[in-house]
């Protein structure tokens, strides 16, 4: 068995040792340069959520990409940090404004320490995020710096605008969406930074300044939609173990998931007005006793079905990204005898789209 299909037999074992070797390398480094001189309660925290069980899967995907397109690595390992440390940031602040209190199986930064710390704590993962990608110009010269500091702002600015259309969906009670605009928010909020933004630096490495950077892009706007749909639905049926945050947290926030528009498009008419009127308002102004409408809400999604046709909306992406992923593969010039490490590279890229949607299952 070769390609493709020998990729996606050995899918979760294949990723799961990838993504350990290029983890271990990248929280190394990014620990690395996290200032030792710190006032109370900020560098001294900035490492908290990297080290915590995790994936990895942003600052890995930088990595792998570079090495399967012919790079080396250890190269790529600024890119691979900018990421991780943007992506904690994000986090960070996503905890605040969700009202979150669990990360990664341990109280988030604003439950264990407040508001007024986490949220300094994610400016400073920021901030050393930047100090990351202003050292590309010493290690990768001017041109290629530049080029990761364009690619970098972008994806920032594609990741705020998602983030602010789920916010304003909430803020503003919308109940009128539709899968389309679900899928829009996707490709800003998670899409960008999780996947096209690792595979773009990770290609400009390897490649060069001058390099066609989007190529990946078709493949990671499918795979950052089902990575999302996947994580909705382990928010609603996942266990903590495998999900690592709250269980049912979306509902208590109010997210529209892709799962809440499918309920709001079948429902009753009674339904529907009961869901909207829950929907109004914050977290902290519904109180612990919404949870009876919680409970309610998850009920009904599970009675519409709307677990199952999420569940093949991501199984519907992730064949695409698998025909992206294998077309651009084996357009790639290979070398005559790559090395071990490029070669698991190359089939980390095929295994991870069946990977992503297999998780939790």
């Amino acid at each position: 068995m070769t390609g493709p299909a020998r990729a996606l037999a050995d899918a979760e074992p294949l990723v799961d040792r990838v993504l350990a070797r290029y983890r271990e390398r990248t929280v190394a480094e990014l620990l690395r340069h996290i200032p030792e001189q710190s006032p109370p309660y900020l560098y001294d925290l900035a490492g908290d959520y990297p080290v915590r069980p995790c994936k990895g899967l942003r600052g890995a995907l930088c990595l792998a990409t570079c090495e399967a397109f012919g790079g080396r690595p250890e190269r790529a390992l600024n890119p691979a940090v900018t990421v991780e440390m943007f992506h904690n940031a994000f986090l960070i602040h996503d905890d605040i404004q969700d009202g979150s209190e669990l990360r990664r199986g341990l109280p988030t930064l604003s439950a264990a320490y407040g508001v007024e710390v986490a949220l300094n704590v994610g400016n400073a993962t920021n901030l050393l995020g930047l100090r990351r990608l202003m050292a590309n110009r010493r290690e990768l010269g001017g041109e290629l710096a530049w080029r990761l500091f364009e690619e970098t702002e972008l994806m920032c600015r594609q990741s705020l605008e998602g983030q602010a259309m789920e916010i304003a969906w909430i803020r503003d009670n919308a109940c009128d969406l539709v899968p389309a605009d679900y899928y829009r928010m996707c490709l800003k909020k998670t899409s960008w930074y999780t996947f096209l933004y690792p595979c773009r630096a990770g290609l400009l490495v390897a490649e060069g300044a001058h390099t066609e950077a989007t190529r990946l892009d078709r493949f990671g706007w499918y795979l950052g939609a089902a990575f999302q749909i996947q994580d909705d639905v382990l928010n609603l049926v996942g266990t903590l173990a495998d999900y690592g945050k709250e269980i049912a947290g979306d509902l208590w926030e109010g997210k529209r998931t892709l799962l809440l528009i499918h309920l709001l498009e079948r429902c009753t008419p009674a339904e529907r007005a009961r869901t909207e009127r829950y929907l109004e308002g914050t977290r902290a102004q519904r109180g612990p006793g919404a949870a009876e409408e919680v409970r309610w809400l998850s009920e009904r999604l599970t009675a519409y079905g709307c677990v199952e046709s999420a569940r093949e909306a991501a199984d519907g992406l992730v064949a695409a990204a698998e025909r992206e992923i294998a077309e651009v593969m084996e357009a790639a010039p290979t070398p005559a005898e790559p090395s071990d490490e490029a070669a698991e590279a190359r089939e980390f890229l095929l295994a991870l789209p069946d990977f992503v949607v297999t998780r939790g299952r």
